[in-house]
Parts: structure tokens; sequence; C-alpha cells
């Protein structure tokens, strides 16, 4: 099949070019040659990043969760920011980054630690924030069974004669996801803000 292919690709070249090129044998060689390497390459990412961020660990024994750590906390801040869009993210993002995401990383890290190794490799972060005025910015939840184990989410808030606010908290399987466990908030304007993922 090779020889067929690299057959093809010398007589079509010489015939577009009506014969002023006369491509060399090396050259189509290390052409395939690259071709299938990055074909391999590229199955290789689709694979890690199906349908969720590859912050999914496949190995058998998770040694170091403090990498896994690092990696589900740069997925969070990543998925907060395409949260927040162009509009709300430029407004917003030194109060984010300052004071709300020190105790998003702490309420993970808390959680995280009681989560067992073998469970470990199974988590995985949500791609996708809601937009409009809903509230989900990310979840952290289990490939394997498809459950939630902790929900960060972001509220707007209108309070009269004071305008608007962004309530950040997070929610957990331990109490079913009842409680609203705050991490605090950020003053928008007294103007309606616009829509998430704007």
């Amino acid at each position: 099949m090779k020889n067929w292919l690299q057959k093809v690709l010398v007589s079509t070249v010489a015939v577009l070019t009506l014969g002023f090129i006369t491509p060399s044998h090396a050259i189509w060689e290390n052409l395939l040659e690259h071709s299938g390497n990055h074909k391999t390459q590229l199955s290789k990412q689709s694979s890690n990043t199906e349908n969720y961020i590859n912050t999914v660990y496949n190995d058998n024994d998770i040694e170091d969760t403090e990498v896994f750590s690092d990696n589900v906390l740069d997925q969070a801040k990543e998925q907060a920011y395409m949260k927040f869009g162009s509009k709300i993210g430029p407004k917003i993002s030194d109060e984010f980054d300052n004071v709300i995401f020190p105790k998003i990383e702490e309420a993970i890290h808390m959680t995280l630690d009681n989560v067992d190794q073998a469970n470990m490799k199974n988590l995985a972060i949500t791609e996708k924030p809601s937009g409009a005025y809903s509230e989900k910015m990310f979840h952290i939840y289990n490939v394997a069974s498809g459950k939630d184990v902790i929900r960060f989410h972001v509220r707007t808030e209108n309070r009269p004669f004071d305008g608007y606010y962004y309530n950040f908290h997070y929610h957990t399987y331990v109490d079913q996801f009842a409680s609203h466990n705050n991490l605090g908030e950020i003053y928008w304007s007294k103007d309606t803000p616009p829509k998430w993922l704007s």
C-alpha cells in the first residue's frame, strides 16, 4: 500500500508540474513516514480528551496526588474564565484570582483529601460551564460512576439600591449537594451584568 501511494504521489506531482519537478524518492518516504507519526500522535491526543478534560488518570497507581491536584486546579481556572467570557472576565479577574480562587483551591484540596487513591484516577472536571444566567462553573465528577463529587457555582444577585454581585459557592456529595458553602462575592455594578459566556 505504501509503495502504491508513493507511486501515485510521484506521478501526480510530475503531471501537475509538467515534468519540471522530479521528486526524489527520499522526499516521499520522509513525507509518508512523518504523516504516519503525525496520525499516531493525533490519535493519542484524541483518545486522551474524549468527553472530558484530560485530568483523568488511567494509571493503576497514582502516587503523586499533588500533580493531580495541580492539574485539576489549572483546568478549574480555565473553566471559570471560560464561563466569565470576554465581557465579565477582565473586570473581575483580579478579585477572582486573589480572593475567590484561593478558596476554590482550598475546597478542592479538602475534597480530594477525602477521596481514596482508587477513585482518584476516575476523577475529571466538566468542560462546559453554563451560559445565560445559570450558576454552573464546573463540577468535579467520577467518570466511572458519572456522579459529581463537588460542584462550583456562581450566582448573580441583584440587591436593591446596592447593585449586582456575583456570589461564588460550592456544594459537595457529603450532604447530597444541599448546603451552600460560601466562597465569597464580587461586586459587579448597578447595571445589569452581561450573560455568562459572552
